[in-house]
């Protein structure tokens, strides 16, 4: 279907672009590139191609959102993303997407995922490569980058022989979940050519408590509630379900705030997303006839579990006296934890749970219309090895296409 590399491979070989990294952002550069008329060549080190599109949405691929925009990225320079993501949007993906017959649907949120297997978007993606004559190389092993700075060129040492081409583009991804391949290899590619590297931290991860908070609500695992989430540190806020597990926290809002998130700041939670909190407690006071416990009227709006637990933890008298004889002092406070429940996280669970790697290439480092090093003509870097993160449902996939087609179009 595809030109796969071939072991023996001695004598250097030439190419207008060699692609380093055959996940989403990489095989979409090289398909786009090949289309355009160029020799590609696409290295990956894995026997699998596109791992993490494989296992992404549950094996169904969340491939794009169709709201993504600069404002759903975080990058120490915000306003990078804004030029790819502008002349490659979620429609023009979707149109390819069509073209190959695959059925999809929407989630909420505007998240798009395939209606069957992931593997149709991997398929895809080669499909295209192949049309584009790109020579997909793998399993492969880089063992050295050079550029010749008098043929202006780049020498690829590799497990099976030496690559040369103008142009190089990195697409290796992030450091989260190694198990799929991920390694520092793009960074470390980055730092030998001078380029810089922001800080990098596990981004969409879950969050994990503490002992005592543990204690009170671990056994609680598996239990979900719609909240909206929010920190200490950042204005974002997330409206969707949060989890509690036996480690701390995760959920789509807890995976959305994480990347906000830094070590020692509190996560906030409206537990009544919907309603005002002082309000609902009054009413309660005021009813008339035997009233319910604050705990069974807590869950009209929790989980029963949750809302045992945390009338336990945060009720006057630890839930056991009735609303009706609460103070207003007491009742205002039960309201403001209700609207602000804070807990303190001791951690994320690290880059094995990530979904993505927040940091990477210095975007002020880079083109915004090639993704080129501004010091190092003919290098590119795409995908989440750059200081562009999205949210979760979609947004990063998003941002592999239209990083890739903005490189691919300047190759």
């Amino acid at each position: 279907m595809y030109a796969r590399y071939i072991h023996g491979m001695s004598r250097p070989r030439h190419f207008d672009a060699i692609i380093i990294g055959a996940g989403a952002a990489g095989l979409f550069c090289a398909a786009r590139a090949g289309q355009r008329g160029r020799r590609v060549a696409l290295i990956d080190h894995a026997e699998t191609i596109g791992e993490k599109i494989r296992i992404s949405g549950g094996g169904r691929c969340n491939f794009t959102n169709v709201g993504a925009g600069p404002t759903n990225y975080l990058s120490q320079n915000p306003h990078f993303c804004r030029s790819a993501l502008s002349r490659f949007t979620p429609q023009d993906f979707i149109t390819l997407v069509t073209k190959h017959r695959i059925a999809f649907h929407e989630k909420t949120l505007g998240q798009l995922f395939c209606d069957e297997s992931s593997q149709q978007i991997i398929d895809m993606l080669l499909g295209e490569c192949h049309r584009g004559g790109v020579q997909l190389m793998n399993p492969l092993r880089v063992e050295r980058v050079a550029r010749d700075e008098t043929q202006a060129a780049f020498h690829i040492a590799t497990s099976g022989g030496e690559l040369h081409a103008p142009r190089l583009v990195i697409a290796t991804g992030g450091l989260s979940i190694p198990a799929t391949g991920a390694t520092a290899f793009g960074y470390e590619v980055a730092k030998q050519f001078g380029i810089p590297v922001t800080p990098l931290s596990p981004g969409l991860v879950p969050l994990a408590l503490d002992a005592p908070e543990l204690e009170r609500y671990g056994m609680l695992s598996g239990v979900s509630f719609d909240s909206i989430a929010s920190c200490d540190n950042s204005k974002a806020r997330f409206r969707e379900a949060a989890l509690l597990t036996h480690r701390g926290l995760s959920g789509p809002a807890v995976l959305q705030i994480s990347s906000y998130w830094t070590p020692g700041a509190m996560v906030h939670f409206d537990l009544l997303p919907d309603g005002d909190a002082a309000e609902w407690l009054a009413q309660l006071r005021n009813r008339r006839g035997v009233a319910p416990t604050f705990a069974r009227a807590l869950a009209e709006h929790l989980p029963q579990r949750l809302a045992d637990a945390w009338a336990h933890a945060h009720a006057p008298d630890a839930g056991a006296k009735p609303v009706a004889q609460w103070t207003r002092a007491e009742l205002d406070a039960v309201a403001a934890q209700l609207k602000h429940w804070s807990l303190r996280p001791s951690g994320t669970l690290g880059y094995k749970k990530a979904e993505v790697t927040l940091g990477g290439v210095d975007t002020r480092a880079l083109s915004q219309q090639s993704m080129e090093a501004r010091a190092v003509p003919g290098l590119h870097f795409i995908g989440e090895v750059v200081d562009v993160t999205g949210w979760l449902g979609g947004y990063n996939f998003q941002w592999a296409w239209a990083s890739a087609a903005a490189c691919a179009d300047g190759l």
